[in-house]
């Protein structure tokens, strides 16, 4: 019990400690930032619900102020602007990313790297998608092509995910708790 609080800690600090590095912020209003690279982790490493809770313990932290987000954003009002999709999407995409981790029985290179497809990249496209349209005042269409200059960034950090999932299965598998 105890093992599984402290990881659920360290993975919402380790999305914080992703959003010290430099973001780049896009026409959009939407940054190019590390921290769904720490999602993709929470889910692959964690497993869906301990990675959701990670993601949403980081989420309450933000929620309550504290200038966790990239660029030193935090409060409640991060949900007015354009990323708006992208933070409610933070903890289902970590719980879609940790579901295919546990239940597809592949090597966890595989199952980790097309977990952070379909959970960091589709599932949370589909939420900053929305958020989009909604904060910019676009069609679904339209919001979903500006997020074209992403996708390449996110196929590397869904790569990398996979990668430090392997990792850490060959160094510590006890720390892989998707695949207790």
């Amino acid at each position: 019990m105890e093992r599984n609080v402290a990881y659920v800690a360290l993975f919402a600090a380790l999305i914080a400690v992703l959003g010290l590095v430099p973001q780049i912020t896009l026409m959009s209003g939407v940054p190019i930032t590390a921290q769904s690279l720490g999602v993709m982790l929470c889910g692959a490493v964690l497993g869906a619900r301990k990675g959701a809770l990670a993601v949403l313990l980081f989420l309450v932290l933000v929620f309550l102020g504290l200038p966790l987000l990239s660029g030193g954003r935090g409060g409640i009002g991060v949900l007015a602007g354009p990323t708006a999709g992208f933070v409610v999407g933070f903890p289902v995409a970590a719980f879609v990313t940790g579901l295919v981790v546990e239940k597809w029985r592949a090597p966890v290179t595989w199952s980790a790297l097309a977990g952070s497809i379909l959970g960091g990249i589709v599932v949370l496209y589909g939420f900053g998608v929305v958020g989009m349209a909604w904060k910019l005042g676009k069609t679904l269409p339209e919001a979903a092509l500006l997020l074209t200059p992403f996708l390449a960034g996110d196929l590397i950090k869904a790569v990398a995910a996979a990668l430090v999932t392997r990792g850490l299965e060959q160094v510590r598998p006890w720390m892989v708790l998707s695949r207790a």
